[in-house]
């Protein structure tokens, strides 16, 4: 048995510029935080020669090509593996929340199969394992941010070159800063679950024919500014910084927000959050608010009326907390 566990994340500016249609013609570059929820994948060798699957799902089959899951196909197929294998997977949070999910899927399921091989794979390479598993073999219309948050784990500016390289720089806050920033923020979880490709399409294909450059590479420029004033613990700035970002983020693409996130957002501002912004593509997942600690129970009591109103049953606030971890093999007894 094999469980490997990857963190899911909290992009704060850049995002948008990981995805190809951008970084080949200027760098992208992204600042975001691993936190304390996982998704965690299981890999057993079973005595059949069938692969079974585990999920929301399950899916027992001869052979590889016949899964539905395009995750766990594309990477068995790519890697050789044809049967006497049975995958499962579990997270903390659900999935379709903006937080990077099914990249992290796809991190702790590359690093797995590829102990299960005894193929020994550095933290880069099974960054690049989960993008090129996602991008080229599964065709997702994603960047590739959230595979490198996730395996590398902490806080870290992450630049995407031209040339398809890619680079981690670490934010090293001190215990005290990290507390203080995790005391100014909260996570709300919207109640509405999309998928990324819905909204990132249309994204793309903006970014193609020329209309989001500009405003794209603003939101590249502004990882400078955002990181000085964290390490300033400037969070009134940083939270007029969110919303300038999720301002631009919303003339990307049409189904970027919502009435209900609107509301959701303006609300929150008005009962005393500094700035925020949606998490991953948009149109649904968490939001994420700065707000001064005083005023927190104010603004979270607020977001819950309003998803009330809404009637999102679901919506709530999720406790988190950052960690310098990345993807981890929790237990290793493969033969």
């Amino acid at each position: 048995m094999i469980i490997v566990r990857a963190p899911l994340r909290i992009s704060f500016v850049g995002g948008g510029t990981d995805l190809a249609t951008f970084y080949r013609q200027s760098p992208g570059r992204v600042l975001s935080g691993a936190i304390d929820k996982y998704v965690y994948v299981t890999i057993a060798e079973i005595p059949f020669k069938k692969i079974a699957v585990r999920y929301a799902e399950g899916e027992r089959v001869d052979h590889p090509r016949e899964l539905k899951h395009k995750r766990i196909r594309e990477a068995l197929l790519d890697l050789g593996l044809e049967s006497h294998l049975e995958i499962g997977t579990f997270s903390n949070l659900p999935g379709q929340t903006g937080l990077g999910s099914s990249s992290a899927f796809s991190v702790a399921l590359i690093k797995g199969l590829n102990l299960l091989k005894k193929n020994k794979i550095d933290t880069a390479t099974c960054a690049e394992g989960a993008c090129r598993l996602e991008i080229d073999l599964v065709g997702e219309p994603i960047g590739k941010q959230d595979q490198y948050a996730s395996a590398f784990g902490g806080i870290n500016v992450i630049q995407f070159n031209p040339d398809e390289s890619v680079t981690v720089e670490p934010q090293l806050l001190g215990f005290k800063e990290r507390l203080d920033l995790e005391n100014n923020l909260v996570l709300f979880f919207t109640g509405i679950t999309r998928e990324a490709a819905s909204v990132l399409t249309e994204q793309k294909q903006k970014t193609t024919s020329g209309i989001n450059i500009e405003t794209l590479k603003k939101m590249a420029d502004s990882v400078s500014d955002f990181k000085d004033a964290l390490f300033a613990g400037d969070f009134k700035r940083l939270g007029a910084m969110l919303h300038e970002g999720w301002l631009r983020k919303k003339s990307l693409a049409s189904n970027m927000s919502n009435p209900a996130i609107d509301d959701l957002y303006d609300s929150a501002l008005a009962s005393g959050a500094w700035g925020g912004k949606i998490l991953g593509a948009g149109g649904g997942g968490c939001l994420l608010f700065v707000v001064d600690p005083q005023k927190r129970g104010a603004v979270e009591e607020t977001l819950r009326k309003v998803a009330r109103k809404h009637g999102l049953s679901d919506a709530d606030v999720i406790p988190f907390s950052f960690v310098h971890s990345g993807v981890e093999v929790v237990t290793n007894s493969a033969h």
